[in-house]
């Protein structure tokens, strides 16, 4: 049996699809990812990131706001409901170089599809500090636009680590909530990695303080308050110091989880999945659709990935329809 569609990723994108495609009798099944070791350390569970998100306030639908475990388990159990079906493993390889695609799974599952439609997202860059693990969602993030204006970093200060053009608009952004926002780079403001009219604009405003030349060696807190603050390192002078804070926005950037992939797909310099024609979910090979954060190195919000999947459905329907699929 060769399936129609088969939907790589279980995120806002892959469950948006899911319920598109199989309100359209295209019978998905969906690759919710592996829950391994491997994985959590990778940030990839199924559910996505927002499964591993507290407060979810800017999601359309939730005037109180959401957990983030909550809402996608809502948008998994939908995708059930209108006939999705899900496995718990993760595609380990694909061959595109011929149709159907084949697709091996991480239980040794070796499956043909007509169409493939990936939504594997794209994982935070962080530190790597074992502190950093243990305040992640306590005040330890890597989403300004996600987290800044929920009600623990209102009116508190914040650091933000980074210094190219995400840092920068991570901190900008910052500036409409925190009281002050400490900006942390291992080098100084001239070789700043973000485009100077950004750098300009951050560093006029006199709510931020830069920390030149310093990395953060230690986030500090505990467990009824979550982060308190964070051990900053000076690289040059050795010397360290103790900066007060409710939040640290770690902005160093994403990694696309694709892979699996094996370069088989036209990807940015960033390992962003390419969508040629503006607007589409189109991919490099025809019959490969792409939506959600591993296609998408500009917004990366929930909103836009459900937006996208649905997109990439209708994509993969209309495609399918062409090709006499039904």
């Amino acid at each position: 049996m060769i399936e129609k569609l088969v939907i790589i990723g279980s995120g806002p994108a892959g469950w948006t699809c899911a319920i598109y495609a199989a309100r359209a009798n295209l019978n998905p099944l969906v690759y919710e990812g592996a829950i391994s070791e491997e994985n959590r350390l990778r940030g990839t569970l199924p559910l996505g990131q927002l499964n591993a998100t507290t407060d979810v306030e800017n999601f359309p639908g939730f005037p109180k706001g959401i957990m983030g475990p909550d809402l996608m388990m809502a948008m998994r159990e939908q995708s059930e409901h209108v006939g999705a079906r899900i496995i718990t493993e993760d595609i380990l390889s694909v061959d595109l170089s011929r149709r159907p695609f084949t697709l091996t799974d991480t239980a040794g599952t070796v499956l043909q599809a007509h169409a493939v439609v990936i939504c594997s997202g794209a994982s935070a860059n962080y530190l790597g500090l074992p502190s950093e693990s243990q305040f992640k969602n306590h005040g330890v993030s890597a989403c300004a636009v996600c987290d800044g204006a929920l009600a623990r970093f209102r009116g508190k200060p914040l650091i933000v680590v980074g210094g190219g053009d995400s840092a920068c608009e991570e901190g900008n952004y910052l500036t409409k909530f925190a009281s002050s926002v400490h900006l942390v780079y291992r080098k100084t403001r001239d070789k700043m990695r973000a485009s100077q009219v950004m750098v300009d604009r951050l560093l006029s405003n006199p709510k931020v303080k830069p920390i030149w030349n310093s990395t953060v060696e230690e986030v500090l807190g505990n467990d009824k308050h979550g982060m308190t603050g964070a051990r900053i390192k000076n690289i040059v002078t050795g010397e360290t110091q103790t900066v007060d804070a409710d939040g640290m926005f770690v902005a160093i950037g994403h990694t696309p989880n694709t892979g699996f992939l094996k370069g088989q797909l036209q990807t940015d310099p960033a390992g962003f999945i390419v969508l040629p024609v503006p607007g589409r979910s189109l991919t490099s090979v025809e019959g490969i659709f792409a939506a959600g954060d591993v296609a998408d190195p500009i917004y990366k919000q929930a909103i836009t990935a459900a937006g996208m999947g649905c997109k990439a459905a209708l994509d993969a329907e209309r495609w399918l329809a062409s090709q006499s699929v039904h």
